[in-house]
C-alpha cells in the first residue's frame, strides 16, 4: 500500500500520469526505477536476446531523458517509454539489414548473363548476338548493361512505363541466351 502512495505522490502512476511531469532529474531517476523492468521485458519481448533487451531498455531511457520536453501527455509514460523502445529496435533491425555482409556461399542471382558479359570471350558472343537483336531489344539491353540505366530511366527515355522497359529487358535477355545457345 505504502509502494503505491508513493507512486501517486511522484505522479508516476499510470493513471495520474497523463499529463507531462517535466521530467527534472529527480523525477527522470523516479521514472527510470518504476518503468525500468517493464520497459525491459517490452524489450525482450521484441529482441528475444537479453543483451540486445538491456541495450534497448538504456537507449530508451537516454532518449526519454534527452527529450523530455516532448513528452505530450497525450498517453502514459509507460506506453511513451515502450513506443521509444519499439522505434529504436525497428531502427536496429533496419540498420542491420543494410550492412548484413551477403554470405560467400549464397548463390548469385540474375540469371547470371550480366556476370558473363565479363568474361571477353562471352563479352563477344554477346555483342555478335545484340547486333542481331530487333529494336527496342538492343538498346534497352544496352542501356541496362552497358549504361547502367535504372528501369525507369529506361521506360522514361522511351516515352513508357518501367515495368515497359523491364519487360523488354527480359525478353532482351532470353533472345540472346537463345542466339549464344545456338552458337
Amino acid at each position: 500500500m505504502a509502494a503505491l502512495i508513493n507512486r501517486k505522490q511522484s505522479g508516476l502512476d499510470d493513471q495520474t500520469s497523463r499529463k507531462p511531469s517535466g521530467l527534472n532529474s529527480q523525477n527522470s531517476q523516479k521514472l527510470y526505477e518504476t518503468y525500468y523492468m517493464r520497459v525491459f521485458s517490452y524489450a525482450m519481448t521484441l529482441a528475444g536476446d537479453r543483451n540486445l533487451a538491456e541495450e534497448i531498455t538504456q537507449e530508451t531511457f537516454f532518449r526519454a531523458f534527452s527529450r523530455r520536453n516532448e513528452f505530450r501527455g497525450d498517453s502514459s509514460e509507460v506506453t511513451w517509454l515502450c513506443a521509444i523502445a519499439k522505434n529504436y529496435f525497428v531502427d536496429e533491425k533496419r540498420r542491420q539489414k543494410k550492412t548484413e555482409p551477403i554470405p560467400e556461399d549464397m548463390p548469385e542471382s540474375g540469371g547470371g548473363l550480366e556476370k558473363k558479359a565479363i568474361d571477353r570471350d562471352t563479352s563477344f558472343r554477346i555483342h555478335v548476338a545484340l547486333h542481331g537483336l530487333d529494336e527496342p531489344y538492343r538498346e534497352v539491353f544496352e542501356l541496362r548493361i552497358f549504361g547502367e540505366l535504372s528501369f525507369r530511366e529506361i521506360g522514361m527515355i522511351f516515352g513508357k512505363t518501367e515495368n515497359w522497359a523491364r519487360v523488354t529487358y527480359h525478353r532482351a535477355r532470353l533472345k540472346i541466351q537463345e542466339r549464344m545457345d545456338q552458337t
